[in-house]
């Protein structure tokens, strides 16, 4: 049974006369930068010269310093860019400033797990995790809640980097909803085989798939794209509130006994699990990292290829159009997606 932590179990005084440099200002930067400036931590932003989001980040209150000075500003360096970027950024703008004490954080294990950032030994490492969008991370905690993380201790050279990273999670939010801990290993493996076979690469197959079959057997795009696609927001949202029980008893007893019927016609529970231990296993054996680091040695050939193809899909035209006559289509803040 994994250990879970609350906000009894967390102490955000650890925190005082600690500085924090949060480096990168996207998703989850945002939204770990401003939620610890509401706990009332000293936090500052790190950014590349130049950075078209240095003026966002200024404008929220923040103060922004160029990676360096943040690195070497910082006893807290938590690093929230891109996984292909963040070995660079590291080696260049972080490593030079690390002093014997300072902690070297991150949001998901992939650069510790495949030894693309290696910290040396005289620093705490540890890994604070939100299981959802930055952008949720912000408004679930404007709101007074909070989203799941992961925490987990890779290095612990001061003897106090668990509680000092319990802390930082009670920052940012994460401690009103849970916190679980793991290690670096397990969730970078974990998060990889979630995002490719059922949050993003299986549910985006599936969503084309149904939405295709349909409109290849005559009916309208819009009928295809509101049953495929624009639900599926109302059932997971059901599902988060009360699992899979509750979205039953919310839909249909046809749409439940389809169901049962359907559901294992189109996805073969076996063979469907043989494909999945297929990809499991390329993530543990580090064959899914290499060909991740290679692609973005290479210019991105193939993932540029199908992000292009992705926006070309008549479900996601026809999803554009029909988005643009809803009463919220002028709604382009992520932070209100999840509300």
């Amino acid at each position: 049974m994994a250990k879970m932590y609350y906000e009894q179990d967390c102490d955000l005084s650890k925190l005082d006369g600690k500085k924090i440099a949060i480096i990168g200002y996207g998703s989850q930067g945002h939204a770990h930068a401003l939620n610890l400036k509401d706990s009332g931590c000293d936090v500052c932003v790190g950014l590349r010269a130049g950075s078209k989001h240095a003026a966002e980040a200024e404008g929220h209150g923040l103060t922004v310093k160029t990676i360096d000075e943040a690195a070497e500003w910082a006893d807290i360096i938590m690093i929230l860019v891109n996984d292909e970027v963040a070995a660079q950024v590291y080696k260049e703008h972080i490593a030079p400033h690390l002093e014997a004490g300072n902690a070297v954080a991150f949001a998901h294990g992939f650069n510790i797990r495949y030894k693309q950032v290696v910290v040396p030994e005289d620093c705490d490492v540890f890994m604070a995790a939100p299981k959802g969008p930055g952008h949720t991370v912000r408004s679930q905690f404007v709101n007074g809640r909070g989203v799941p993380c992961l925490v987990a201790v890779e290095q612990d050279a001061t003897g106090q980097c668990k509680d000092v990273a319990l802390a930082y999670i009670a920052g940012i939010g994460g401690a009103r909803a849970g916190i679980m801990e793991t290690t670096m290993h397990d969730e970078t493996e974990t998060d990889l085989f979630g995002e490719q076979c059922v949050l993003m690469g299986g549910l985006v197959e599936l969503m084309k798939c149904g939405f295709e079959v349909l409109t290849e057997a005559g009916y309208e795009p819009e009928n295809a794209y509101f049953e495929c696609i624009h639900e599926m927001k109302l059932i997971v949202d059901l599902i988060n509130k009360g699992g899979i029980a509750a979205m039953n008893y919310s839909c249909s007893d046809t749409a439940e006994y389809g169901e049962y019927v359907s559901g294992p016609r189109v996805l073969p529970h076996e063979e469907t699990k043989a494909r999945m231990r297929a990809v499991l296993s390329d993530i543990q054996d580090g064959s899914f990292a290499g060909r991740w680091i290679a692609e973005n040695k290479n210019g991105r050939t193939f993932f540029n290829s199908k992000h292009e193809q992705l926006a070309q899909h008549p479900a996601e035209v026809v999803g554009k159009q029909l988005r643009e006559s809803m009463l919220w289509k002028n709604d382009t803040d992520l932070d209100t997606a999840s509300n």
